[in-house]
C-alpha cells in the first residue's frame, strides 16, 4: 500500500539523487539543466509553480534568471559560439530532389578532436543543446529527478 507521501523514484534515483538518462531522449527543462552543468553555468531547480511544470533558473549577480537554451535563442545563441557547435538539416532526397526538412543534426568537436553528431532532432536547439551536453557528459547524462523524467524512463 502506498501513501502519499512514499517515493516512487527509481532505485538509481534514490541511491543517487540522480537518473542516468540517454542524450537522445533528452529534453525541456531536464536538458536545460544538463546543458547549464556542461557549460558551467550554477542553476537553482524551483519547485513546480503548477502541476507537472518543472522550472531551472541560473544563478547571476543580480538573482535568479530563466535558463531555456533549449527554447530560447538569446541563451542558446553564445553557447553555440563558445562551444563551436555546427547545425544543419536532416538531409533526404525526394522526388524532386532534395526536401526542406522539419529536423536538425548537430556536430561538435571536442577534447583534442573527438566529434560527435545528434541524432535528428525535431529543432535546431534542441540539437544543439544535446551536442553541449555530449561534451562533457558522454551519451548519458545524470539528472535530477524532479526534473519530470520518471514517467519517460517508466515508459
Amino acid at each position: 500500500m502506498h501513501t502519499q507521501h512514499e517515493s516512487t523514484a527509481s532505485p538509481v534515483a534514490l541511491l543517487t539523487g540522480f537518473v542516468p538518462f540517454d542524450i537522445n531522449q533528452l529534453d525541456g527543462p531536464a536538458l536545460d539543466w544538463a546543458v547549464a552543468q556542461a557549460a558551467g553555468i550554477p542553476v537553482k531547480i524551483l519547485p513546480a509553480v503548477a502541476k507537472d511544470v518543472v522550472r531551472a533558473h541560473w544563478v547571476t549577480p543580480h538573482g535568479f534568471g530563466s535558463f531555456r537554451p533549449s527554447s530560447d535563442w538569446s541563451d542558446a545563441g553564445p553557447l553555440l559560439r563558445e562551444f563551436q557547435v555546427a547545425l544543419y538539416p536532416e538531409a533526404h532526397d525526394g522526388r524532386e530532389g532534395t526536401e526542406m526538412s522539419e529536423r536538425w543534426v548537430a556536430n561538435v568537436y571536442y577534447e583534442g578532436g573527438l566529434q560527435y553528431t545528434t541524432e535528428p532532432c525535431r529543432n535546431e536547439l534542441i540539437a544543439l543543446c544535446r551536442a553541449i551536453v555530449v561534451t562533457k557528459f558522454g551519451e548519458t547524462v545524470n539528472v535530477p529527478p524532479e526534473l519530470g523524467l520518471e514517467d519517460k524512463l517508466a515508459a
